[in-house]
């Protein structure tokens, strides 16, 4: 096994550099972006499916103190559970 050591280019070398190309902003990127929409229309498109389980998980995460309060009054026995450990971390 063999290594080698290579020096820098001096800052004096490294300054004769071609400067970087420019980079276009956002809204240039906007206006052409219709254009490439239109280039390549049969890119597929991935799409996913949540389980009904998972969809009411993610609207109960959402709800509001007062939404769960509301559904643990009408006898939601996981609104029940939701509140009374909420109230006991408070």
């Amino acid at each position: 096994m063999s290594l080698s050591i290579q020096s820098t280019a001096p800052a004096a070398q490294a300054a004769n550099l071609a400067p970087a190309p420019a980079v276009k902003s956002t809204s240039d990127t906007k206006s052409a972006a219709p254009s490439q929409a239109a280039v390549a229309p049969s890119t597929p498109k991935d799409t996913v499916q949540i389980s009904t389980a998972a969809q009411t998980a993610l609207q109960e995460s959402k709800e509001t103190q007062a939404q769960t309060a509301q559904e643990a009054a009408h006898g939601d026995r996981q609104a029940a559970k939701l509140l009374a450990k909420e109230t006991a971390t408070k």
